[in-house]
This record gives C-alpha cells, structure tokens and sequence, in this order.
C-alpha cells in the first residue's frame, strides 16, 4: 500500500472550542494550567522513581512508564490548541495533520495495553504474591513494555494510512482542536465503511481486548482482597488499586463513548468535550490520584524535597 503524496494535499483548519474570544482567552488559561500539571507532575513522578531506589519495582516501573506516555499523550494535542485559542493560525497541513493523527493514535492504543498490564501487574502481587519476583522480573517487564508500545505505533500505521487514502474534496474544516479520527471521517467526501471496520476490529481489539483483561484481573484482585481475614491487609490492598481503577475508569469510558459506535451516531460538541476529558484533563489528574493514593510514592516525594531543600 503506497503511501498517498501530501504535498499535494490542500491544508485543513481546526475549528477549535469555541468562537469567543472572550471565552478563548478563559480557555487558553485553563488548559494552559492543565498542561503546566500534567508536564510538572508527570516530570516529577518520573524523577521521583529513578532518585528512589526503593521504587525500583516492576508496579513503578509501569507507573513511570504511564507517566512518560501521558507527557507524550498531551504534547501532541495541546500546544497547537494553545496556539489556536490565542488567536494563532488555525490551519495545519495535510502532512501535520496526519504526524498529529499518527502520533495520538499511537499514545492512546499504548496507554490503552499499559493499564491492562499493570491490572495484571496487580492481580500478580495480591493473587500470587510468593511468585511475584519470578513472574514479573526485569527481563518480562522490559519486553511487555516494548510490545505494547511496539503494537501502539504498528496499529496506529493502519490507522493513519487508510484515514490519509481518503478524499477530502468538499470543507476542510475539522469540527474538532485536534485531527482525530471521527472528525476526519466526518469531513471526507467518500464511504468510510472500511474506515469504520478498521476502528471496531483494530481499536476494538486493543480497547476491548485491554479492558477485559484489565476486567478479569480485578475480578481476581477482589475476590481474593475479601478473602484477608485482617482490616489493615484488605486496606493496604485495596491502596494499591483504588488509583488504577480511576485511572482505568477515565480512560476507558471516555475512549469507549468516542470509537465504539458508528459514525452517524457522532455528535460533534460531546466529541470534543469527551476529548478534552481523556486528551487534556486525565494526563493532569494521573499524577494527582497516583501520588494521593500512594503513600510510598509520597514519602519518596517529601524525602526528595527535604534533601533537595537541604542542599541548596
């Protein structure tokens, strides 16, 4: 399958949120702050888990992991929306356009096989706590951390290429603040029937396949979480989940209300709020429910500001 010649595309303009400038100024502001949280507490978590040895272990090592992709997962969509709320140009070529499209794709279908890992990680440390070290040792974390990402940007190829085939011959107006797929589809002149088949076999594959998976772990987890016989060795169990199941929760949901149904049922300005939720806001609130929620990670945060403090 060649690869279509983008030089000769017409380029595309983003509508964006809103068309008040009085409201664009608001939302610049807000999303600007989200951004700023998601990069600061994403970087810090980050930086906290490799000073900190002690959270050297496989379950930070997914959450650095999570972290990292979270960074990604907004950079590529918020910064050009910044631009566009502060009154900047508001076209991207068909070349950005389909960067921007391939490199989403990709961040959303590995985060998507990242949190049904690290369900597994989970249901491995409470359900076979005694073969833990052996089953997720180093060697099985560093290459389930390179398939998934490996298949996050192999199913974002098929994606991107079959989106950039089609014709746009009429608007080249995307309804959307970022080239997504529905509004892409939306906007061409030809059947997207293919288009469709590809998202409810690939992306369902990967999003309904990761969330069962994620699924049957908890199903584990809970079930043997109700068979400790002690308060404190249920809440400490229940510590090490609540996190991932918020996160799981977000994500999910919000990605299963945007791919998981036809075209014609896509409404626009719901699209765009459900985008904001898991493109903007979920990379900012990752770090917030992780580190609340975690009291290692925590006491590792104040030991790091403390010997900073001193230092200096």
């Amino acid at each position: 399958m060649r690869w279509p010649n983008w030089t000769a595309e017409t380029d595309f303009t983003l509508a964006g949120l809103s068309i008040d400038h009085g409201m664009q100024s608001f939302l610049f502001l807000i999303f600007l702050l989200l951004y700023l949280m998601s990069l600061g507490g994403n970087l810090t978590i980050i930086a906290t888990l490799w000073m900190d040895r002690q959270l050297h272990t496989p379950m930070y090592f997914f959450l650095g992991n999570l972290s990292f992709l979270d960074i990604c997962y907004s950079s590529v969509t918020v910064p050009k929306m910044l631009v566009d709320l502060l009154g900047g140009s508001t076209e991207i070529s068909h070349r950005g356009c389909m960067t921007q499209l391939y490199f989403y794709v990709s961040c959303c279908s590995t985060e998507c096989l990242l949190l049904s890992i690290m369900g597994f990680d989970r249901y491995v440390a409470i359900c076979n706590p005694m073969h833990y070290t052996t089953i997720m040792n180093k060697r099985t974390c560093l290459q389930l951390v390179t398939g998934l990402w490996l298949i996050g940007f192999t199913s974002a190829i098929i994606h991107t290429t079959f989106i950039a085939r089609l014709p746009y011959c009429g608007s080249h107006r995307i309804h959307h603040f970022f080239c997504d797929i529905p509004p892409m589809l939306k906007l061409a002149c030809s059947d997207t029937f293919l288009n469709e088949i590809l998202i409810l076999t690939v992306g369902g594959f990967l999003g309904v396949g990761s969330f069962l998976l994620t699924l049957v772990s908890y199903a584990h987890i809970i079930s043997a979480i109700l068979k400790i016989h002690t308060k404190g060795g249920k809440s400490k169990a229940f510590s090490t989940c609540t996190s991932h199941l918020v996160v799981v929760t977000l994500f999910f949901g919000s990605i299963s209300f945007m791919y998981m149904r036809p075209t014609s049922s896509y409404s626009l300005d719901q699209d765009q709020l459900v985008s904001v939720i898991y493109a903007v806001v979920t990379p900012a609130l990752n770090p917030i429910i992780y580190t609340l929620r975690n009291k290692e990670v925590k006491a590792s945060l104040k030991k790091t500001i403390s010997s900073t403090l001193i230092l200096k």
